[in-house]
């Protein structure tokens, strides 16, 4: 079965054809976007003026016809825009200044074409996987409007699982790409620390990295393409001669080995253990290979990377912020953000470096596990998705999620790529994602089984009761 090409390469060819205005696409995206965004909540800045300005120019030919042309796109607010503010989803930033610069995936994806159309809304701070804070509200899920969209990137992910734009970015710290593109029905992909170059410095100094996501695996593939490689003072950065090569699939045997935790966290919850489980059997059908499991307990010999990300990641983000500033202005933070923020207040530095030297010990055990073949699976999600204001369930209180939901940290501690994939779905009506690790710089390779999996399990490219812009605007007829 050959696969439809994704909505990014039927709209770019339309619009480089000459088959549909730029113009058009970016006022269909508009108008969607006002029309569902009293809803959803996933617009954290409008720039509806601008971005059709901009599409005038390139109707006009005035604009280079790149990879991404007059695609409409929305920028995660954590992401420098050039002239926008940068508010990071928090009340004490209501008045930041315009970005002098564009950072650099959002330069990336302009350069090739793309229309930013506004700014999608974050948790404060990017440090939650739910998306709600006391600037912008509550974000919801298309696929359920009870539930999130997960977070930290989750006004992206819900914007484009119900088709309001053609491209929305992502950061991934400890999974807020791969989070809410489960709860999303999206396929998204963390990298490996480095291959997207990062500048300036993350809050999260080692484990945060841009990265996209999409609704189908070539648009994953020619959205990677465009945002990846180095950047000018980033120590972790493979030239870009190293980098166009890395790793592609090939025939050699594949080793499996799943686990449902890779931190003793407690069992998984019975629907989400029963939809992981029948995610393996049929990957290794599909790639007909045995495979191997293993048990939380003991997984990470050394200690467990979950417990040291939340040391080093609060830690490091007091710094970022500055620690007078955190405590001139706790008052104004949302509840999580204030218990997250506490809790990095009173890492001691003997605290912090033994977990930054933990690090080592389970990048060595990942290593070690996956060779130059292994895949490891594991759920994306540990949990069945949470209410769309943060909470488990409706008699409990709205604070950080609890450790046992997430299952994505890890990779971004050993700085391995990782993918998720939509496998099925859940009682809440929401999409279920399988977590694929890949050895470093396999990331190519990751993308190669997006695909084989889509093409063997397809699965929906908008939620229920909306549809993309491309099948919206029937741009492969367009005339």
């Amino acid at each position: 079965m050959s696969l439809p090409a994704g909505p990014l390469t039927r709209l770019t060819s339309a619009v480089r054809e000459g088959r549909l205005l730029a113009t058009t696409l970016v006022e269909r995206s508009i108008e969607r976007l006002q029309k569902h965004d009293p809803l959803l909540n996933v617009l954290a800045e409008r720039a509806f003026d601008e971005a059709l300005e901009r599409a005038a120019l390139v109707d006009r030919g005035v604009k280079h016809a790149g990879a991404l042309v007059g695609v409409p796109a929305l920028v995660k607010d954590l992401e420098d825009w050039q002239g926008h503010p940068t508010r990071k989803g928090s009340l004490a930033l209501a008045r930041a200044p315009g970005a002098r610069v564009n950072g650099v995936v959002p330069g990336r994806l302009i350069d090739a074409g793309a229309i930013v159309v506004g700014k999608s809304t974050l948790p404060e701070f990017a440090i939650e996987g739910y998306t709600a804070n006391l600037l912008t509200g509550v974000t919801r899920n298309p696929w359920n409007v009870e539930y999130s969209p997960g977070g930290s990137s989750g006004g992206s992910a819900a914007a484009l699982a119900a088709g309001l734009v053609g491209i929305a970015t992502a950061t991934d710290g400890g999974g807020s790409v791969r989070i809410p593109a489960s709860l999303c029905g999206l396929v998204g992909l963390k990298p490996t620390n480095g291959m997207v170059g990062r500048w300036p410095a993350p809050d999260w100094i080692d484990y945060s990295t841009d990265g996209p996501f999409a609704t189908s695996s070539d648009d994953l593939r020619l959205l990677y393409d465009v945002m990846s490689g180095p950047v000018a003072g980033d120590p972790t950065s493979p030239p870009r001669s190293m980098t166009s090569h890395m790793m592609r699939h090939d025939e050699r045997p594949i080793n499996l080995i799943a686990a449902d935790r890779t931190s003793p966290l407690g069992p998984l919850p019975a629907t989400v253990h029963s939809a992981f489980h029948d995610a393996v059997d049929a990957f290794a059908d599909l790639t007909k290979t045995s495979v191997t499991w293993r048990d939380a307990q003991g997984f990470f010999p050394d200690g467990d990377p979950d417990l040291d990300w939340f040391t080093v990641t609060t830690a490091e983000h007091v710094a970022s912020l500055g620690r007078q500033w955190v405590l001139d202005h706790m008052g104004d933070f949302h509840v999580s953000t204030q218990e997250y923020l506490g809790v990095g207040l009173n890492v001691t530095i003997d605290e912090y470096l033994s977990a930054r030297q933990r690090r080592y010990l389970y990048v060595r055990t990942m290593d070690q596990l996956l060779g130059e073949n292994g895949l490891l699976l594991t759920p994306t999600v540990a949990s069945a998705g949470w209410l769309a204001d943060g909470r488990l369930d409706v008699n409990s209180a709205v604070h950080g999620l609890p450790p046992d939901v997430y299952s994505t940290a890890m990779q971004n501690v050993t700085g391995h790529p990782a993918l998720s994939v939509p496998f099925g779905h859940l009682p809440t009506g929401l999409p279920f994602g399988l977590q694929i690790s890949a050895p470093h710089y396999h990331d190519r390779r990751l993308l190669d089984i997006a695909a084989l999996f889509e093409e063997a399990f397809p699965w929906a490219r908008c939620a229920p009761g909306y549809e993309s812009l491309a099948t919206m605007l029937d741009v492969d007829d367009a005339q």
